[in-house]
């Protein structure tokens, strides 16, 4: 089965906006900045696309309960 790829296409969220906060690690959001660079997206805009295709594509496991409480 071949691997989802995020391919960054110009897509602006519009109306009312929030403030999230998140610690990520140094190395990381170097990585998102020189990818923004790369792209012309804001870092915010470049985690909202990322976020957008996690969202899209994740399956939700259900924990098994065996009969067991």
């Amino acid at each position: 089965m071949e691997e989802p790829t995020l391919r960054i296409k110009p897509k602006k969220y519009a109306g009312e906006s929030t403030v999230v906060s998140m610690r990520m690690p140094c190395d990381m959001v170097k990585e998102l900045d020189r990818i923004a660079v790369a792209t012309g997206y804001t870092r915010t805009e470049l985690m909202m696309a990322c976020l957008e295709f996690s969202m899209n594509h994740m399956e939700i496991v259900q924990k098994e309960t065996n009969g067991r409480a």
